[in-house]
């Protein structure tokens, strides 16, 4: 299992190494204690999700306010989209930043979306499923929604004609109307108890 981090810190893609027969194939789709260590904090689930959704849909921008906060494990079991996360702590030195991934079902490729960073996919493909292992349970009223179109942001979602949306995220506020309300997480309420690396760090 490779870790590696991204343009957005705290943020990592996980790349499961594939072993294959003439049955199939099988690979490790999340190693607790590796992701820890490479986190440098614990990752405890406590809730799993999953959505399935048409093609071209888009969902996201999304996040969970800062207490109770959540961090998700990312992960395509089928289909393909192309995965976004963006950085939304305020005072952190990439704010704004993002890294985009496309995850397909066969790769078992995932990305794991530390607390305050906000988190988006559009679907490549009809009938596409993602599964979410989440870091605490759902508490009404402490979602974040940030319009996935924000021209402030500019996402390169891709898309050739406009997406199907929910009407929730497609009124969603820009980020500098969510920075102005004060409703994003600190760099240093994100942070706290953790270590992050400016470089690009591997796990194999």
């Amino acid at each position: 299992m490779r870790i590696a981090e991204t343009a957005v810190p705290g943020a990592f893609v996980v790349t499961p190494d594939q072993h294959t027969d003439e049955r199939g194939s099988f690979f490790e789709g999340l190693r607790v204690d590796l992701l820890e260590e490479v986190l440098g904090r614990p990752f405890v689930p406590r809730q799993v999700n999953y959505s399935a959704s048409r093609g071209n849909t888009l969902r996201g921008i999304h996040g969970v306010a800062i207490p109770p906060g959540q961090a998700k494990y990312v992960t395509c079991v089928r289909g393909a989209l192309r995965d976004i996360v963006v950085d939304l702590r305020v005072g952190s030195p990439a704010f704004g930043a993002y890294e985009v991934n496309v995850l397909e079902a066969g790769s078992g490729r995932s990305v794991y979306v530390p607390e305050g960073v906000g988190h988006g996919f559009l679907t490549l493909t009809d009938d596409t499923c993602i599964c979410y292992v989440l870091s605490s349970e759902y508490v009404p009223g402490t979602q974040i929604d940030i319009d996935p179109l924000d021209t402030d942001l500019a996402l390169p979602w891709g898309f050739t004609e406009p997406p199907l949306m929910s009407r929730k995220d497609a009124t969603a506020p820009g980020v500098r109307e969510a920075r102005s309300a004060g409703i994003l997480a600190t760099w240093q309420e994100a942070t706290r108890g953790t270590h992050t690396t400016a470089a690009r760090k591997a796990l194999s």
